[in-house]
């Protein structure tokens, strides 16, 4: 489980409540790795998202759960290390869109930690995988955490901007009645031509984020 160190400290109050449920998830990661399996990503960096503060997100972008092959999960959403070739499927139609939507041209790598300094927050709705294994800890006990997370960024103030690709992020969206939200299909290439490609999210979050007062968002990331 990752470090409290690595937590902003106003996202204390939202986990404290949370402490059993977070060392009964400990406590199952440690078994099934004990059993064998390989746990992603590394226990450090499971709640990377959490290291934004609070106060500074403007955006919410829900993923599903983290890249399954070794080497790629990182703790947010859709990224993945700097050096990790070839990009995940997912990313590189993140990318495509962005540059139709925006002219933004692909980075050459998968590493948005940019996005994320500014105030992009790239949470999975579950935090851990095993290895190869995409979708294996569904039914671990992540739910109330990210959902407490949710209502955390629900009752601020300033309305933060939701993004939600794909059926499974938009089942949450009924816990977000506070934010405006931005819908479409999944970027994965199962499903990115029933609707993600030609969203245009990326200028409309901008745009979100204009009619609330806030600074937009520099898609184009520093090269690799």
């Amino acid at each position: 489980m990752a470090s409290r160190g690595f937590i902003a400290a106003d996202w204390v109050s939202t986990l404290e409540p949370l402490d059993g449920v977070l060392q009964e998830i400990a406590r199952k990661l440690a078994a099934r790795s004990q059993a064998g399996e390989q746990i992603l990503p590394a226990p450090e960096v499971m709640l990377r998202a959490l290291s934004l503060p609070v106060a500074e997100i403007k955006v919410l972008i829900m993923g599903q759960d983290p890249y399954p092959t070794p080497g790629q999960a990182n703790g947010l959403a859709f990224a993945a290390a700097k050096n990790v070739r070839p990009l995940p499927r997912s990313l590189r139609n993140i990318y495509k869109e962005l540059f139709v939507d925006l002219g933004v041209p692909e980075a050459g790598h998968p590493d948005l930690g940019a996005w994320h300094e500014q105030g992009v927050m790239l949470l999975n709705q579950v935090l851990s995988v095993t290895a190869s294994n995409a979708g294996s800890h569904q039914k671990l006990g992540w739910a109330p955490v990210v959902e407490a997370i949710i209502a955390t960024l629900n009752a601020r103030k300033v309305p933060v901007v939701a993004v939600l690709w794909g059926a499974h992020a938009q089942k949450l969206g009924t816990l977000m009645n506070n934010m405006p939200q931005l819908r479409s299909a999944h970027p994965s290439p199962l499903s990115a031509s029933r609707g993600f490609f030609g969203s245009k999210h990326f200028s409309q979050i901008n745009r979100r984020l204009a009619e609330i007062g806030q600074a937009p968002i520099e898609w184009k990331l520093p090269a690799g």
